[in-house]
């Protein structure tokens, strides 16, 4: 995956649209205009605010479908990203939550996105949903069938989850890439806003041994210089809302001060005699 060609950058942040619920779910509002007005906004407040790409999902749709949302919920998604496509230039993405890869496929690939996020590609996850497999072999096959060139970023040992299996990182990591043939690999901690460990992520990275690393979950600008030590890029939402909530709608000023602060890391990393002494404030 060459991260330079998709979002011209080797180090993207890309920033998260949590749609507002979708028909069907448990909380629907009954109002599609509202979810697109809100998803219409939130992506322009990532744009403003500098990421390089914008992932959408379904995530107040809770509690999730474990592996197929119902036919209305990829209709509106579908729908949302084509009118977010049309209001930024960036690369987009699709998460379809909690396990429906092969809807996220067919989203992207009809609205031209760049990307899809699958939270269980291999192996077999203990959830609130249950237990779900991994698919990989279906989603690759589906992907060929569509002729599409979607990029698969596929998280290992997944937040709200646990493996039956020894929780092996190294292992996981290498059978997500080598069986899985994941495009990207995504490390989050336990849970939503908790941000993986950077002796997590430099286990990944060794074993991803080239194919790009994503911090999943937790990152904000207080702890990303720390954690972009060892990451080729984050996906972000919760620490964009206004104060932090991930209720809120997101905040372009927030969304500035993290790509601030991430974009001083990537130049220290890069070229550290040049910022030495370079501090960041909120």
């Amino acid at each position: 995956m060459d991260l330079n060609q998709i979002f011209k950058t080797p180090n993207p942040i890309i920033g998260v649209v949590h749609l507002l619920p979708l028909p069907t779910s448990c909380r629907w509002g009954g109002s599609l205009k509202a979810a697109i007005a809100r998803a219409e906004q939130e992506a322009t407040a990532l744009a403003s605010g500098g990421v390089d790409g914008i992932m959408v999902e379904n995530f107040f749709d809770a509690p999730f479908a474990k592996s197929q949302v119902d036919p209305a919920v990829v209709s509106a998604m579908t729908l949302i990203v084509q009118r977010i496509a049309n209001l930024v230039t960036l690369p987009l993405g699709v998460n379809v939550l909690r396990n429906d890869a092969r809807s996220a496929m067919a989203i992207a690939s009809c609205v031209d996105a760049q990307f899809i996020r699958v939270n269980v590609l291999t192996g077999v996850m203990a959830t609130d949903q249950g237990l779900i497999e991994g698919e990989a072999d279906k989603l690759l096959r589906y992907r060929r069938e569509l002729g599409s060139d979607v990029k698969i970023l596929a998280d290992v040992l997944v937040k709200h989850a646990r493996p039956l299996s020894a929780p092996n990182l190294t292992v996981a990591v290498t059978d997500t890439i080598e069986r899985g043939l994941a495009d990207g690999i995504i490390l989050s901690g336990w849970a939503t806003g908790s941000p993986p460990s950077l002796e997590d992520l430099e286990l990944a990275s060794a074993a991803a041994n080239g194919t790009p690393v994503f911090i999943g979950s937790g990152a904000s600008w207080e702890n990303i210089a720390t954690l972009m030590q060892a990451a080729d890029g984050a996906i972000v939402s919760s620490s964009l809302k206004r104060h932090g909530k991930r209720d809120q709608p997101i905040d372009p000023i927030r969304v500035s001060q993290f790509v601030e602060a991430a974009r001083r890391c990537i130049a220290a990393k890069e070229n550290p005699q040049s910022v030495s002494g370079v501090k960041i404030h909120s």
